[in-house]
């Protein structure tokens, strides 16, 4: 995968790891200003984790699909599956990933049949949700920081264990009915209002919001996203805190502005979500930015 040459921004591998069907690398960018970029995957499965906050405002779309406007909000991971062509459009700032390349033959074979990918199921794709494959990817990302005692082996068994949490989860958007779902303009609503850092929405609230009643907001919620809507809030909280921490904001203020009854409260949802305390987060974070990995 190539960035658009014209606009492309600075890019560095610190670290990059191969073995039996996938191949894990550790990205650092570098965006000093706004870019809109193409990403071509000929060849297998291209999973993205960005391990430090996304730019905002950081969306995607398939223009030879979707035309040149429609443009999706970037999740923390996402995944462009082969033959595909995702166009970014994304704010300025620094950041790291963990880029996956897993072997399509491999998750075809899991799968049992390879899979399609209509205009509905590659929209969900830009913001995976799934709790299995997050809690992977930050399993290889410390494997790849880190090489220990017969990596190899590891790598080999992390990527099938992605490849198949990765046929599961495409099977599940695949066979989910493309009717139903949220209208683009509720789903609008409910984003922007996520972006408030303020105390999380209830159920309620974003029912009334969409002009909707709470069932018919998390069924469809869960047909248009491929996650529940308890889970997606969860995400876009954390995605808010992690924001604020690289900011310099204190534990203790970002629980109480975020609603939580407590900063131990906080960074035990923090912690279950990310796999770090806050502080352990911001340290990491900081280094990432400020050295390439191993050094």
């Amino acid at each position: 995968m190539m960035p658009d040459e014209v606009q492309r921004p600075s890019m560095s591998v610190d670290a990059r790891l191969e073995s039996d069907g996938i191949c894990a690398q550790l990205v650092r960018f570098d965006i000093p200003t706004p870019t809109d970029t193409r990403h071509a995957v000929a060849e297998g499965y291209h999973v993205n984790m960005c391990l430090t906050p996304r730019p905002l405002q950081s969306r995607g779309g398939y223009r030879h699909r979707w035309g040149p406007h429609r443009l999706e909000r970037l999740g923390d991971i996402f995944v462009i599956p082969p033959g595909e062509e995702l166009s970014i459009k994304g704010g300025t700032g620094r950041q790291v990933s963990l880029i996956c390349t897993i072997d399509a033959a491999l998750v075809h074979d899991l799968a049992g049949q390879s899979l399609s990918w209509d205009d509905a199921h590659l929209a969900a794709a830009l913001d995976i949700g799934s709790a299995q494959i997050r809690a992977l990817l930050f399993r290889i990302t410390a494997e790849v920081r880190h090489p220990g005692l017969a990596w190899q082996k590891m790598l080999a068994l992390l990527g099938s264990q992605l490849a198949i949490e990765l046929a599961r989860h495409c099977l599940e958007v695949a066979e989910r009915p493309v009717t139903g779902g949220l209208s683009g303009w509720r789903l609008r609503l409910i984003d922007e209002r996520l972006a408030d850092y303020s105390a999380a929405p209830s159920l309620e609230e974003l029912a009334r919001l969409c002009s909707l009643s709470i069932r018919q907001l998390t069924r469809g919620f869960r047909v248009s996203r491929a996650c529940s809507i308890g889970d997606y809030i969860e995400q876009r909280r954390m995605e808010a805190a992690k924001r604020l921490l690289m900011d310099g904001e204190s534990v203790k203020t970002i629980a109480f502005s975020m609603g939580f009854s407590s900063p131990s409260s906080f960074t035990f949802a923090f912690r279950r979500a990310v796999g770090a305390s806050p502080s352990t987060f911001r340290q990491r974070q900081g280094r990432a930015l400020e050295q390439p990995v191993g050094s």
